[in-house]
């Protein structure tokens, strides 16, 4: 049995246009619900699959995690104070990740599509993951 929605937006954030636009949008909701407003920003560490396995790239000053941090930051500096906005980092695959980070949510809002999209898509392979995965309500801001 699903468990009752604890009022939650959750709202993934990867500092594209269409990202941007579902936090405003998601903020929006959440000033007119009061519930809180989860920003999550999911990081993977990037590998290449060579001829002796898995090699991870060693770059001097690299970090995906403090990356993803920062984009979270910046895509949130604009959110209404009286929010109560909760940041979340997340490790691993962003379609999985999201949809963990909104179990027991109300709403999880998403952008159509991220940076890596076509640009005719209409939904991104995250969004899509998203949709029929999630275990709440999703919604997709479009440009």
């Amino acid at each position: 049995m699903a468990r009752q929605p604890d009022g939650r937006i959750v709202v993934g954030v990867d500092g594209s246009p269409l990202s941007r636009a579902a936090v405003h949008w998601a903020a929006r909701v959440a000033g007119l619900t009061g519930g809180p407003l989860e920003a999550v920003a999911v990081w993977d560490f990037p590998s290449v699959y060579g001829e002796h396995g898995l090699v991870l790239p060693a770059l001097d000053g690299f970090g995906p995690e403090r990356r993803a941090a920062e984009i979270l930051d910046e895509t949130l500096a604009g959110c209404a104070t009286a929010l109560d906005v909760r940041r979340r980092l997340s490790a691993g695959a962003p379609g999985p990740a999201l949809v963990a980070a909104a179990e027991g949510a109300a709403l999880l809002v998403l952008g159509s599509r991220g940076r890596s999209a076509p640009p005719g898509a209409a939904l991104g392979t995250v969004s899509q993951y998203c949709v029929h995965h999630a275990p709440c309500t999703v919604v997709i801001v479009r440009d």
